[in-house]
């Protein structure tokens, strides 16, 4: 049972073993590979190809979205097979897969795996391979529920826990920004990628249906972009990745499925355009920067109602939460609030690079309060198709209700 924050070279820590262990030349997979989404199992292959080749060991991803007639003629010819579990069991309902030949089962981001449901069909695959295998769980926790699938999977298991050095949890910056309200985070979003370095950037949005309609959004002020989500075929999922790996695209939208299966090394920035749910979404989606060793750069947009969550979320990572602000970012009052410092923090309770902008003329509670990179005024604001333009948070709205609510009389109808 292996805890490890994603990011560290999981893949090939089991891989490299892996291939040493097995002999080719067997009749169907002697090793299964289980993950949880399409673009992790296909990552997984590339990265042990390579290595497997050298052992003349044949490798085989199956997963949903694509045919059967492929995945099913290269897994009975694999040696290792790298699964998602909603495909494996299709194949082994048609015959097509067996898994008593089983020698080694990797679990691989398990925790992710149990997030999305999959714990049923992970029972049912484990149950068909043999007791004497050999059990690898990885996973970024091993508390609750993950650490509970551990020790069912397991028999006497070793436990090894990797904590990144203090100074390795230093190449992330973590900044929380507040924003106005929903329809004010396109403003805000563009702001960012125009101010900040050039480079890959990821935005995570919540809904499958909010990642193309910032895609059409941005298009339109001019900034390229797509997205990458559940609804759209595997093909698509993948020419999209491949461009922004070559850089033809530098902003990929996704949402929260993608946050285990994007592992593309010189992401610059991860911006939450949605918040996270919770912790364990926070750290994922911004694991997918500041990798193998790079620097990178965590951004978070805040709404009123969302400060509460997110500053607790930063408080148990050891992050400071808008450093010299109030809550959520918003700046201090003073006389000179239109030129405010970035906070932010790096890794664990580590303060954030500052640079002094400019307020970009939005305005919060009766002051210039929101960071951006240009003087003046800002431009009128568009909201979104179907997204709300209030700001308003749950408080100001009972009172409208109050007001508007006609006064009881006692006569009856």
């Amino acid at each position: 049972m292996v805890q490890s924050p994603t990011g560290s070279g999981k893949t090939l820590a089991f891989g490299v073993p892996l291939v040493d262990l097995l002999e080719p030349g067997a009749w169907g997979p002697q090793a299964l590979i289980l993950a949880p989404t399409r673009e992790l199992a296909s990552q997984i292959v590339d990265e042990l190809e390579v290595v497997a080749r050298a052992r003349r060991l044949r490798v085989a991803a199956v997963y949903g979205g694509v045919g059967f007639g492929p995945q099913i003629a290269a897994a009975k010819k694999a040696d290792i097979l790298v699964a998602t579990p909603g495909r494996l069991e299709d194949l082994i309902a048609r015959g097509a897969v067996e898994l008593d030949g089983i020698d080694v089962l990797v679990l691989d981001e398990a925790d992710r795996m149990l997030d999305m449901g999959f714990r049923p069909a992970v029972d049912r695959i484990v149950a068909l391979t043999p007791r004497d295998r050999q059990t690898l769980f990885f996973s970024a926790t091993l508390a609750g529920p993950a650490g509970e699938a551990a020790c069912d999977y397991t028999f006497e298991a070793r436990s090894h826990t990797h904590a990144p050095a203090e100074e390795a949890a230093a190449d992330i910056e973590h900044r929380f920004l507040r924003v106005e309200s929903q329809s004010a985070k396109l403003e805000q979003l563009v702001e960012v990628l125009g101010a900040e370095e050039p480079g890959r950037t990821l935005v995570f949005v919540r809904t499958k249906r909010g990642a193309d309609r910032l895609v059409k959004r941005l298009r339109k002020v001019e900034v390229e972009a797509v997205a990458m989500h559940g609804d759209k075929t595997q093909r698509q999922r993948e020419n999209a990745l491949a461009r922004f790996e070559r850089g033809e695209v530098m902003t990929l939208v996704a949402t929260d499925v993608a946050a285990r299966g994007i592992d593309v090394p010189d992401v610059v920035r991860v911006i939450n355009y949605d918040a996270p749910e919770d912790r364990a979404a926070y750290v994922h989606r911004i694991g997918r920067t500041g990798r193998a060793g790079r620097t990178g750069t965590g951004i978070t947009f805040v709404l009123a109602d969302e400060v509460k969550e997110m500053r607790k979320i930063a408080k148990e990572l050891g992050l400071e939460f808008g450093a010299g602000r109030n809550e959520g970012g918003a700046a201090r009052p003073g006389r000179d609030a239109s030129i405010e410092k970035q906070g932010g923090s790096r890794g664990a309770g580590k303060q954030g690079r500052d640079g002094n902008r400019k307020g970009d003329g939005g305005r919060g509670d009766g002051r210039r309060g929101r960071e951006g990179h240009r003087g003046g005024k800002a431009g009128p604001r568009t909201a979104a198709d179907g997204e709300n333009r209030s700001s308003d948070g749950p408080r100001r709205k009972r009172r409208r209700r109050r007001k508007r609510k006609p006064a009881a009389t006692g006569a009856t109808a």
